[in-house]
This record gives C-alpha cells, structure tokens and sequence, in this order.
C-alpha cells in the first residue's frame, strides 16, 4: 500500500520591530535580494521589502522562515513573481 506523504501548509505571520528588523514566516522561496531589496514568494503573495544595509539574519528553509535586518522603508505584497519580467512587460505597454 502506497503511503501518502501529509507536507505541512504555512501559516504565515509577519512581524517588524522598529523598522530595523523584520521577522517573516510562510517563506516558500527567496527569489532575489541585495542590501536594497528583497524579493520573496510567500504563502500568501509575492513579498517585496525595500530598505538599506538590508541583511538576511536567519533562514530556516525546513519552516520557511526569514530573518531581515537594517533599515526598512517599505513591505509590499504583489502578483509579480519574476523581477526582471516585470521591468521588461512595463516598458513596453
């Protein structure tokens, strides 16, 4: 008998302190980041978090959950998946 495999759904919670450090969890994927920008894919969305001197502290890739500090400026949600596609299809509508 074939058994089935139960993969745990994220729940998903996001926590900034002060503007200086920002907890996320439900982190599925980590598309892209800098020390300006973070690009992750979420359970809920398409996060994108701008900021300076941005650094990922703490990844835990088994829980999806994400450590950033430094100076955030903004935390978005957004149907955009792929950083570089969006740039490219708004230039040319």
């Amino acid at each position: 008998m074939d058994k089935m495999i139960e993969v745990p759904a994220f729940s998903h919670v996001v926590k900034i302190n002060d503007r200086k450090n920002i907890i996320i969890s439900g982190i599925k994927k980590i598309i892209s980041f800098d020390d300006k920008e973070f690009y992750l894919e979420s359970a809920m969305g398409t996060i994108i978090i701008k900021g300076s001197t941005l650094e990922m502290i703490k990844l835990d890739t088994i829980d999806g959950n994400v450590s950033i500090k430094g100076k955030i400026d903004s935390f978005s949600y957004t149907d955009i998946i792929n950083k570089e596609n969006s740039l490219i299809s708004k230039l040319f509508k």
